[in-house]
């Protein structure tokens, strides 16, 4: 019989409000299969988690690392938001794994902060990613596939990494997949189909970066360099930098070092 502890199942309020569960041992990719399970037909609300990824991936195709003991889950969606508004869904689910991991693992809650657009750090070094996918075939389906390093982390990530085990928390993927199912629900109806973005915007930038942390961004072939301004109404990163400002949709975002004293992080936590 397996071990309960690492057994995943829904948070008791999700599963009652009809939210099904597949628990697999082992798939490609729980984000593949949620999408091909939507051109099957499938409506969801459904949660996908597998115990190891033999073909998981990250943004832009990228491989991610899918060692058994970490979290490994896609939500599938059919129709959350209009279909302008749906890409908002990102920092929807950042804030819910931000939410799962400071209420499993509370000592760590004021080292966790948001990397635009949706990847969770924990003192600074990345520790969970998400990966938002669409088919529109048979109406809008979104799934929303989150990976966070409990026990393992890649040692030669292109962003530095780290795991909660690392960090001092003994969080197993079970529970950490509970509390995640229930804050992706309380997120999910904040957001309200997008009608509530302007405070899922808010909570995310009180995680974010501070005003005038200074960033690189890589772009394809290119790289712009500025401070950290804000994020706009349609989520776009804004950095003022020698040319002005900037609105990024897409890229990769990393630290750059500069002189003088950082900017202050004091913040309040949403």
């Amino acid at each position: 019989m397996p071990d309960p502890e690492l057994v995943p199942f829904l948070h008791p309020s999700v599963a009652a409000a009809g939210t099904k569960h597949l628990a697999l041992d082992e798939v490609d990719s729980t984000n593949a299969e949620a999408l091909r399970r939507a051109l099957a037909g499938e409506p969801g609300p459904l949660w996908i988690t597998a115990a190891r990824q033999t073909a998981g991936r990250g943004r832009r195709g990228r491989f991610w690392a899918s060692e058994p003991g970490n979290l490994h889950a896609s939500l599938l969606l059919t129709d959350p938001a209009p279909v302008p508004q749906a890409s908002e869904i990102s920092f929807v689910a950042a804030l819910a794994a931000y939410d799962a991991v400071a209420e499993t693992a509370p000592a760590l809650a004021q080292k966790l902060s948001l990397k635009w657009p949706n990847d969770l750090l924990c003192a600074g070094k990345k520790i969970a990613g998400i990966l938002v996918e669409g088919e529109s075939k048979r109406g809008l389906t979104v799934v929303v596939g989150l990976g966070i390093d409990c026990v393992h982390h890649p040692a030669d990530a292109q962003y530095p990494a780290t795991d909660l085990a690392a960090e001092g928390a003994g969080v197993s993927a079970a529970t950490l997949f509970c509390a995640l199912t229930a804050a992706m629900q309380r997120r999910l109806a904040e957001w309200d189909r997008s009608n509530g973005f302007a405070a899922i915007r808010n909570a995310w930038l009180a995680l974010g970066p501070a005003p005038g942390t200074p960033l690189v961004v890589r772009l394809s072939g290119s790289e712009i360099t500025g401070r950290f301004e804000t994020i706009d109404s349609q989520g776009n990163l804004v950095i003022t930098g020698d040319e002005g400002v900037s609105r990024i949709a897409a890229g990769d975002v990393f630290p750059l070092a500069a002189p003088g004293p950082a900017p202050s992080a004091d913040r309040q936590r949403p």
